[in-house]
């Protein structure tokens, strides 16, 4: 073995070789029981980062421990054709590189950019999978827009649509005027305004005003004088039609049904009374009322049949409703004029600074404009009610429990959904509009009864011959696609074969878990279970685990324009700081982003990143998820784990040195003939097995890596290893034995070790196993990932034993606590004062053990009866146990002094800095427990040590 685990070398092979020999598959005629999990599908002209590595490190660790456990596992990967989001970046590359817009080349030859993009970057996710180790049933792979998904597409709407789930109408959405389409809600930012702010805003030359509430007047109507709103929106002024006041507002009560009069088209604006919108404490009590443009007004409108009228073209500029004077304007141009005429009428009032939440598209930076537009909806309140059920009656179960409340929330109040998107990249909505022979095309979806939904063409014509019989007429396809969130809706079903009756259907749904991040359980996570439980006949999955948000070390959603994307593989190769820039220019980011990401990346990863490898990203990130629903990822904290693979590495070479060339474990393990110290590994490995399993069944995954980490480290390389070294100094015909049986303890620790950790660590863990000698007339399975997970052993339980070693440890560390810190290797006598016979006989049975691992020169045990030794240091253990240790026969007293202090003020040093970390702001939600562990141990050792120093201060004084 090499000296040094290097993850790179570890890594190279591996996976090609699980690959080929088919341990990712399975098998839906297996008698095994199922257990399936499929992969979120990312975007597949995309590539993953950090938060997706998170996604597959817990989800590879689920399925690598039930194909272990003797489940027919099977994860199924996918990739999502992102519509937006693909035409948004071909976009960009378009105008970049040859200065043209969609328009400019037409759909057909836009999607065929769209497909060139996609077969040039297809391929980095699945590379990336790879190297994740993601044991992914490859042979299912599936993509959103291939011909099977989009038949099933095709069929789910046309079912949805024949069940009157699925309709056309008139109503509010999220407009994007650069991007000339309807966004749903989580491709909405909200952005915080506490004040006035001036922002950039695309397709303006001067920053926007935002943050302010505006007040103006309405005159009235008979010399009644005015009436005075405010709005953030002055321009959709243009667009009310009514102002709502509360009806119990007395100083409004003499204008119940009256009308104010538009200052600029005349318009007569009726006084309506609406107790549901209007707060009579806020403002003036009086609220213009925009029907076409705000959700608040909208659902105004439909309770009191108000005028509907949009002011906007699709691009955000004024239309012809908002009249003569302000038409052709851009929105934003359009706010400031409209303000200047309302001040030459005498009608402004002031404009004030206010709070408020501002919707910014996630993929073009516009702001976001409530439209009212005719468009293909899902009417979702029985389906919801479907989904309610199946959390409320545990039939779908929601961890970690707490965001089961968002659930019934959310799906409670739930809003039909808005499947159309006007863009090119996408399933086109199977719906024609029939245009009769004497009618305009130009009318085309005018008439929301002429559309025909099918499954194609043919069909659409059929069933309009039916319905027009002996007329002439053209058919149009929907120009429009579907929303990405409604394949992705379909995804469980879809990828085993769903609305064929296949085997892969029949075998494995509904799945098993659904595991992602908790910011899409209302935008895919919930269309799923409805869309699932509509379609499906059930639910999609039984059981759905959130996993937190990973941010920046800084606390910082990521993303590429503050350059603080982390590419797993640059954390698993390393990278240079020259690289991570140059990446950076690789990209699709302007040139403003750019230079805001390049100082990111300057100031998070100056030295660049160190390599770390798969193993050690993957168990950092598992190890973080104990942090509530965000985790603030510090690479340092990965490093730290790839240092701890090294310990691994080492464990196994001074285990194979022990072992020997020649040595086969026994078919059986007989404990009761141990010596105690491998009795205790052994029940302590239970209690780790035990504790890891119940972990991973409470998707506590956090919980199931420390079980591993502190057995593995505190355990077994910091107490067995060294227990046993003295059995192999000596070759001694006495401990034959002993070291027998120290040998057979050392192999079944490593082999269960190994085989606990695998799903966490899958390369390291197949390479050190391989290595492993096998035991004799054994039939051992050809890779660590196809053999049996560890479980607990009763006949290694020893509950007693494991609480005299909890004494006889506690024991080594106050001793070793009480060294003087000027010790190097000197070793100085001990002594033991045991209150009673019990406590004395545990000590003598295992004084050789306190010797050894205290690095002590020797130990005596004292009675209470007994002097105490002179010139010693001392600690207490328990009530019944207390240590000494001899300082006396150190070097020279003024030497020693001197160096006793310059210990002192180093040791000060690193405890400040130490108790500066621990104190800092968020330390308890970032660091892992095993790290939060670790640090208080030294913290304790640093104050010990300096109450040590002082004592010994005091004496050579």
């Amino acid at each position: 073995m090499a000296k040094q685990y290097s993850p790179s070398a570890v890594e190279k092979s591996w996976y090609s070789w699980w690959e080929s020999a088919g341990y990712f598959g399975a098998d839906p005629a297996s008698t095994k029981p199922p257990f399936v999990i499929v992969l979120p599908p990312p975007n597949v002209t995309g590539a993953l980062h950090i938060g997706h590595a998170l996604t597959v490190a817990i989800e590879d660790a689920m399925i690598r421990w039930r194909r272990m456990s003797g489940y027919n596992a099977l994860w199924v990967p996918g990739v999502d054709h992102a519509g937006i989001a693909t035409q948004v970046v071909v976009e960009k590359k378009l105008m970049r590189e040859r200065k043209l817009t969609r328009h400019d080349i037409g759909r057909d030859k836009f999607i065929s950019e769209v497909l060139k993009w996609k077969d040039q970057y297809g391929g980095t996710i699945l590379g990336q999978l790879r190297r994740l180790g993601a044991s992914l049933d490859w042979s299912r792979e599936c993509f959103t827009m291939d011909d099977q998904r989009s038949k099933a597409v095709t069929e789910a709407f046309v079912r949805l649509h024949k069940d009157g789930l699925i309709y056309r109408d008139y109503r509010l959405v999220n407009w994007d005027c650069t991007l000339l389409t309807a966004i749903s809600d989580i491709e909405v930012d909200h952005l915080e305004l506490k004040e006035e702010t001036m922002l950039k805003v695309p397709g303006y030359s001067s920053p926007v005003q935002f943050g302010v509430l505006i007040s103006f007047a309405y005159p009235l109507e008979e010399g009644l004088g005015e009436i005075i709103v405010a709005t953030t929106r002055i321009e959709t002024m243009l667009g009310d039609t009514a102002i709502a006041v509360h009806p119990e507002d007395k100083r409004y009560k003499h204008l119940h049904g009256k009308h104010a009069i538009h200052p600029f088209n005349g318009r007569k604006l009726k006084i309506i009374c609406d107790a549901v919108l209007v707060d009579p404490t806020f403002g003036t009590g009086a609220v213009k009322i925009t029907p076409a443009h705000d959700p608040n007004d909208f659902e105004v409108g439909k309770r009191h049949n108000l005028e509907f009228i949009n002011i906007f073209t699709d691009d955000g500029k004024i239309n012809s409703n908002g009249g003569a004077q302000f038409e052709g304007m851009a929105r934003f141009a359009a706010r400031v004029a409209v303000i200047d005429a309302l001040k030459e009428k005498g009608l402004y009032k002031d404009t004030k600074k206010n709070e408020m939440n501002l919707g910014i598209c996630s993929r073009s930076n516009d702001v976001v404009e409530p439209m009212i537009k005719p468009q293909w909806f899902v009417n979702c309140h029985t389906m919801a009610k479907a989904g309610l059920d199946a959390v409320r009656s545990k039939k779908i179960e929601i961890i970690p429990q707490q965001y089961e409340q968002d659930w019934y929330r959310w799906l409670e109040n739930i809003r039909d959904w808005c499947v159309s998107r006007q863009l090119w990249w996408g399933h086109r909505v199977p719906a024609w509009y029939v245009t009769l022979e004497d009618e305009q095309l130009n009318d085309l979806g005018s008439n929301n009864d002429r559309w025909i939904v099918a499954r194609n063409e043919c069909d659409a014509m059929l069933e309009a011959q039916k319905k027009y019989p002996g007329k002439k007429f053209q058919l149009n396809q929907d120009p429009d696609v579907l929303d990405t969130w409604f394949s992705s809706g379909l995804f469980p079903l879809t990828v085993l074969g769903w609305p064929d009756d296949t085997a892969d259907l029949r075998a494995f749904y509904p799945t098993s878990v659904l595991e992602t991040g908790l910011d899409i359980l209302f935008f895919w996570v919930a269309r799923m279970v409805m869309m699932g439980m509509q379609l499906g006949g059930d639910v999609p999955f039984q059981k759905v685990y959130l996993h937190p948000m990973i941010r920046d070390a800084h606390g910082r959603k990521m993303s590429k324009s503050l350059g603080n994307v982390v590419d797993p593989l640059e954390v698993i190769n390393g990278t240079t700081l020259e690289d991570l820039l140059k990446r950076l220019e690789e990209g699709n980011l302007d040139p403003n982003e750019l230079s805001v990401a390049r100082e990111g990346k300057k100031k998070d990863f100056p030295d660049g990143i160190a390599e770390c490898g798969t193993d050690a990203l993957r168990f950092a990130l598992i190890s973080y998820t104990s942090q509530s629903d965000k985790i603030n990822l510090d690479i340092k904290r990965v490093v730290g784990y790839r240092q701890w693979c090294n310990k691994l590495w080492n464990a196994i070479r001074f285990a194979m040195g022990k072992l020997g060339d020649h040595y086969a474990p026994p078919a059986t393990i007989v404990v009761s003939s141990m010596p105690p110290v491998c009795k205790w590994i052994l029940s302590v490995l239970n209690k780790a097995i035990g504790k890891t399993v119940t972990s991973l069944e409470a998707y506590k995954f956090a919980d199931a890596t420390s079980a591993i980490y502190s057995w593995w480290q505190y355990q077994l390389c910091d107490v067995f290893i060294e227990a046993v070294k003295p059995y192999f100094f000596n070759d001694s015909q006495e401990f034959d034995s002993a070291r027998a049986a120290c040998r057979d303890a050392l192999w079944v620790c490593l082999d269960n070790g190994l085989r606990l950790l695998h799903p966490f660590m899958p390369y390291v863990t197949e390479e050190l196993w391989q290595r492993l000698p096998q035991p004799k007339d054994s039939c051992r399975k050809t890779s660590i990932m196809i053999s049996e997970y560890p479980s607990v052993v009763k006949e290694w339980a020893d509950d007693k034993l494991e609480s005299e070693f909890g004494i006889i440890l506690d024991t080594v560390n106050k001793l070793r606590s009480l060294k003087p810190p000027t010790d190097t290797n000197e070793r100085r006598p001990a002594f033991a004062l045991c209150r009673g016979e019990d406590i004395a006989a545990t000590v003598q049975c295992y004084q050789s053990l306190v010797v050894s691992l205290s690095s002590v020169s020797s130990l005596k045990i004292l009675a209470e009866s007994d002097e105490t030794p002179p010139d010693c240091s001392t600690a207490v253990v328990n009530k019944d146990l207390s240590v000494y240790l001899q300082l006396q026969g150190a070097l020279n007293a003024e030497v020693e002094l001197e160096k006793l202090r310059k210990k002192r003020d180093e040791i000060q040093k690193l405890q400040h800095a130490l108790s500066q970390k621990m104190e800092a702001s968020g330390y308890r939600e970032k660091a892992p427990p095993s790290v939060q562990e670790e640090d208080m141990r030294k913290l304790t050792a640093f104050f010990e040590q300096l109450r040590v120093i002082g004592e010994a201060e005091k004496k050579l004084d």
